[in-house]
């Protein structure tokens, strides 16, 4: 059969041919050794940073908290706008009431001043009516005690003194008597003049009194009114600074919400790389199991067709190739508890759990043991079928002295659970566990207690 040679002898082969080219050997043979054989296999890339679902958890609550109380602070925001601008409204009110009440304050003033003016004009023209009534009274008084003591020769009357008769006489007499009837007349006039400026006088003076009295009411509710302002403008102050923390505090609040946006952003975008690498890794896995399970497959068609009965025994290089080959071909087979034997995959048996719970009674394939069977059946090695007198069914060697064709176990409390192949350089081939399919994988080193050489 046609088998590609692994690496180890190629590397002898070039070796040989370069040693029988060397001068004093015979004649060169010629090796022809394929590229893709020598150079060691590009490493995948390595992954991208992946968030965990706690990390991505928390993160996602703290946007959430975050969110949570932004909207809070914003309804407060709301709520406090709206005192703020009914205590503006209030402050344009007390305003409007001051400056109304400073003008009723003015008009009193104006009118106190006038009405004090008034008064004043009252109080002169009643002391001037006074003064004249005074300087008449004295004249009259002075008149007619000048008549009476000396006759009508004195004034104007001065010509009177000279009546030549007693009728002449009376008739001076009698205009003396009108005269001092004249003057009393006026006086009664300047006197009626007195009272009646003595009457505005004392109006004047009732005026001022209610004008001065309206204007000191005017000034006590300007005063109320300049104080409710000032009240007015310490509430809307007091409420500008509330109002201003709490859009500070906001304004904190949404720049972390943003910051753990950003963030919680990050790492959903870690994860989303993480998860494209993944799916990348896992289309380039499938296809190179593809390849691999083909090639494994076209190798293990050439192998000569078995008797009626089971294969001969065989050991060496060749055989482990052979199972190896045979597991290969079974890259992406579906696993069933209970499935698979030494002629292939089978339907699997209940187990009253998880093998039930993912119907692995209703799927042909490979639990682990059955899959070791059907790999080593190839090279006449018939396996038991329980995992744990598999891993009993060769030599034991170390570990650390595995190598490819060997068995690995894994045991809990001392009891066999799983079995694989190993295929070297960390790598091993298992049928792993319900709900998965036969693939390779790194060798997992936690649990495991036996590794199994049969080959």
């Amino acid at each position: 059969m046609t088998r590609q040679p692994s690496a180890t002898l190629v590397v002898v082969a070039v070796l040989v041919a370069v040693a029988l080219a060397s001068p004093g050997v015979g004649a060169a043979a010629t090796v022809v050794v394929p590229a893709a054989a020598v150079l060691p296999a590009q490493p995948p890339p390595p992954p991208p940073p992946n968030p965990g679902d706690d990390e991505l958890e928390r993160s996602r609550q703290s946007v959430q908290d975050r969110a949570a109380e932004v909207g809070r602070l914003t309804a407060r925001l709301a709520e406090l706008d709206a005192q703020a601008e009914q205590l503006q409204m209030e402050v344009a009110g007390r305003n409007e009431e001051a400056l109304a009440a400073r003008d009723t304050a003015d008009a009193a003033g104006r009118e106190a001043e006038t009405a004090a003016a008034r008064a004043a004009d009252a109080r002169a023209a009643t002391e001037a009516a006074g003064r004249a009534v005074d300087d008449a009274r004295t004249r009259i008084d002075a008149f007619v005690g000048d008549v009476y003591t000396h006759g009508l020769d004195l004034g104007p009357l001065g010509l009177l003194s000279r009546a030549t008769d007693p009728q002449d006489l009376m008739d001076r007499a009698r205009l003396t008597d009108a005269l001092s009837e004249d003057q009393a007349a006026v006086l009664e006039q300047l006197q009626q003049a007195r009272i009646a400026q003595a009457n505005a006088d004392s109006l004047a003076r009732a005026a001022q009194e209610e004008a001065d009295r309206r204007r000191a009411d005017a000034e006590q509710a300007s005063a109320a009114a300049d104080s409710a302002v000032d009240e007015a403008v310490a509430a809307a102050d007091a409420q500008q600074i509330r109002l201003d923390a709490v859009h500070t505090e906001r304004t904190d609040v949404q720049s972390r919400l943003d910051a753990a946006e950003n963030a919680d952003a990050g790492l959903r975008a870690q994860r989303q790389r993480y998860e494209a690498w993944r799916a990348e890794q896992a289309r380039l896995q499938a296809e190179a199991d593809r390849r691999a399970r083909e090639e494994a497959a076209s190798r293990v068609a050439q192998e000569p067709a078995p008797s009626d009965g089971p294969a001969p025994r065989r050991t060496g290089s060749a055989a482990i190739e052979t199972v190896i080959d045979r597991a290969m071909a079974q890259l992406g087979t579906i696993y069933a508890w209970g499935g698979g034997n030494s002629r292939g995959p089978t339907r699997g048996i209940r187990d009253g759990g998880v093998a039930d719970a993912h119907g692995d009674f209703r799927k042909v394939g490979f639990d682990c043991s059955g899959l070791m069977q059907f790999a080593f059946a190839g090279v006449g090695v018939d396996l038991p079928r329980y995992s744990g007198n598999q891993a009993n069914a060769g030599r034991l060697v170390p570990i650390s002295d595995m190598r490819r064709g060997d068995m690995l176990s894994w045991a809990d409390g001392g009891r066999t659970h799983h079995i694989a192949i190993y295929l070297g350089d960390g790598k091993m081939l298992e049928a792993p566990y319900s709900g998965a399919s036969v693939r390779v994988t790194s060798v997992r080193y936690d649990g495991l207690n036996k590794v199994t050489r049969l080959l």
